[in-house]
């Protein structure tokens, strides 16, 4: 649809009557409120005042009829009118507590495990003998009682999950977590030594 000099025109008065862009819209025919809206930014008439004829027109006929009084009210009198007293100030809205954020992990690299020459020899051992009893799991098959620590390369098909019984509090069974997890003292002399 063209916008010809004729329905511009008629836009332009519509618009000046306070008219509605749906209203617009269903009078030029062809035209979606959208492209009323469009042609009335870009013709620059976007501004008008806000109370406007055809709400103006329209308020008698959205005037709230009074809803009926029940019938308790109409049997006692009405009391005296009493002046309003001025209503409180609102109080100052309260700004919240800031809560910290959670810390977001995802993407970001794991912070610095311990290499296989930090871990004895023995322990070593144990892991190696331990995950030749592994259960071999699958990703579907773990639970959270079960070891998830994951065996061979996930690029083939000898890949698994321990699926030892867990230690309590933590993702993986004895010997595992052994592996994982260092001691607080061991970390600090590191962190010393640097």
């Amino acid at each position: 649809m063209a916008w010809t000099e004729d329905r511009v025109e008629l836009l332009k008065k519509m618009w000046g009557e306070g008219r509605s862009a749906s209203q617009i819209a269903t009078e030029l025919g062809e035209v979606t409120r959208n492209a009323v809206i469009g042609k009335v930014h870009r013709l620059g008439l976007s501004n008008r005042p806000t109370t406007s004829k055809a709400t103006t027109k329209e308020a008698p006929k959205a005037a709230k009829k009074p809803s009926p009084k029940p019938a308790r009210e109409k049997a006692t009198p009405a009391p005296a009118k009493a002046a309003k007293p001025a209503p409180e100030p609102a109080p100052a809205p309260q700004r919240p507590i800031p809560r910290p954020r959670p810390i977001i992990t995802a993407g970001k690299p794991l912070p610095p495990q311990r290499s296989a020459s930090e871990v004895s020899a023995e322990t070593l051992a144990n892991v190696k003998e331990m995950e030749k009893t592994a259960r071999k799991l699958t990703l579907m098959q773990l639970t959270e009682r079960t070891c998830k620590w994951p065996i061979g390369d996930p690029a083939t098909d000898e890949f698994w999950f321990c699926g030892h019984p867990v230690e309590p509090g933590k993702p993986y069974c004895e010997t595992h977590v052994s592996v994982a997890f260092q001691p607080m003292s061991s970390r600090r002399d590191r962190r010393s030594s640097r």
